[in-house]
C-alpha cells in the first residue's frame, strides 16, 4: 500500500506541474508565434504557423493532445531547434547531472568535514573560526560565487578553463553522453582530466552554500550526540577521539544532515539553470533557460517536467537511504 500512495503522489505531482506551466506560459504576455515569423509575413502565415504548432486552438484542448502525447513518450518538437524535445533532453541531461553529482560529493566531503571538526572542536576558537567561515559562504548565492570564480579563476590567475565542459581540440564522442564516465570505462584520461577541470568551477559554485549549510547542521547533530550516554561510556572505556566521532556520534548524528543535503541537492539541479548559463555548460539548465528567452513552449514544459521528475527521484533516494541508514524508522514502519 505504500508503493502505491507513493505512485499515486508521484503521478499527481507530475500532473499538478504540467498544468501550471502550461497553462502559465500560455498567458504571459509574448507570442511564439510573433518570434519566429520572418520579416513581411502576412496574417496567413501566422496563421499556418499557429495552427501547425497547435496553438489555434482553446488551452484546455491544447493540454489534452500534449498530455496524450506525453504519455506516449512524446513531447513535442522544439520551436526554435526544430529538433524532438525529449531527444534535446537526453543530449543535455547527462551533462548536468555530471555536475550535479560533483557539486554533490564536494558538499559531502567539505561539508561533512567542516560539520564534523566543528563539532569536535565545540567552544574553541577553531569551531568559531569554521562557523564564521560557513555563514559567510552560506550567505553567498550560487550565481554570485560564479561570477567570482569567473573573475578569479578566468581572468586574473586563469588556473583553471570557465568556459564549456571539455577541451574543444579534444575528439572524443560518448554514447550516453556521460563523457566523464564513459572516459573513465575506457580509459581516455586525457577526456576525464578535461572534464573534470571544466566542471570544478561551476560544481564548486553550486557546492559551497550547500555544503556550508550542511556543515552548520550536521556539527549541532554532532554536538547533541556527543553529550548522550553511549557516547560517554564510548570515551570512558578508552576510545580515541576520532573513533568516538567517526564510529559513535556521526551514524546517529548523520540523518538530519543526510535530508538536507538530498533536499539541497534537488535546489541544486534547479540551480544549475543560472550556473550552466554563466559557465556556458551545456546542460539542461542551459537548455532551459535559453527555452525560457525564446518562449519555445514545447521544451519549456518537456524540461521543467523533467526537473520535476528529478526532484521525485531525489526525494525517493533520500527516504530510502534515510531508511537504512536509521533501524529506528525502519521498525516503525
Amino acid at each position: 500500500m505504500g508503493w502505491l500512495r507513493y505512485a499515486r503522489n508521484i503521478v499527481l505531482t507530475l500532473l499538478g506541474v504540467s498544468v501550471v506551466v502550461f497553462v502559465l506560459m500560455r498567458v504571459v504576455p509574448g507570442d511564439p508565434v510573433a518570434m519566429m515569423i520572418p520579416p513581411g509575413a502576412g496574417p496567413d502565415d501566422i496563421a499556418r504557423l499557429r495552427e501547425f504548432y497547435g496553438l489555434d486552438k482553446s488551452i484546455a484542448s491544447q493540454y489534452g493532445i500534449w498530455l496524450w502525447h506525453a504519455v506516449q513518450g512524446q513531447l513535442g518538437t522544439s520551436i526554435q531547434l526544430k529538433q524532438d524535445v525529449l531527444s534535446l533532453i537526453g543530449q543535455h541531461l547527462p551533462a548536468t547531472l555530471e555536475l550535479a553529482f560533483t557539486a554533490l560529493a564536494m558538499v559531502v566531503v567539505v561539508g561533512g568535514a567542516a560539520g564534523v571538526l566543528s563539532a569536535a572542536a565545540d567552544r574553541s576558537w577553531g569551531a568559531s573560526t569554521i562557523d564564521g567561515i560557513a555563514a559567510l559562504v552560506q550567505a553567498v548565492p550560487d550565481f554570485l560565487w560564479g561570477l567570482v570564480f569567473i573573475l578569479l579563476f578566468g581572468v586574473l590567475w586563469m588556473w583553471m578553463p570557465i568556459s564549456g565542459r571539455i577541451d574543444p581540440l579534444i575528439d572524443f564522442q560518448a554514447a550516453t553522453g556521460f563523457l566523464f564516465v564513459e572516459s573513465l570505462l575506457r580509459g581516455r584520461w586525457d577526456v576525464t582530466a578535461s572534464v573534470f577541470a571544466h566542471s570544478i568551477a561551476p560544481a564548486c559554485a553550486l557546492a559551497l552554500p550547500v555544503a556550508a549549510m550542511v556543515a552548520r547542521v550536521l556539527k549541532a547533530s554532532m554536538v547533541e550526540a556527543l553529550s548522550s550516554d553511549y557516547v560517554l561510556l564510548a570515551r570512558l572505556k578508552g576510545l580515541s577521539l576520532a573513533r568516538v566521532l567517526l564510529a559513535e556520534a556521526l551514524p546517529n548524528a548523520v540523518t538530519p544532515a543526510l535530508q538536507l543535503t538530498g533536499v539541497q541537492f534537488a535546489f541544486m539541479l534547479g540551480g544549475t539553470v543560472l550556473i550552466e548559463r554563466l559557465f556556458s555548460y551545456p546542460g539542461i539548465g542551459a537548455l532551459a533557460l535559453n527555452a525560457v528567452i525564446g518562449r519555445d513552449l514545447p521544451l519549456i514544459q518537456g524540461t521543467v517536467l523533467t526537473f520535476a521528475v528529478l526532484f521525485i527521484v531525489i526525494n525517493l533516494a533520500v527516504d530510502g537511504l534515510t531508511l537504512v541508514l536509521n533501524p529506528r524508522l525502519r521498525r516503525a514502519r
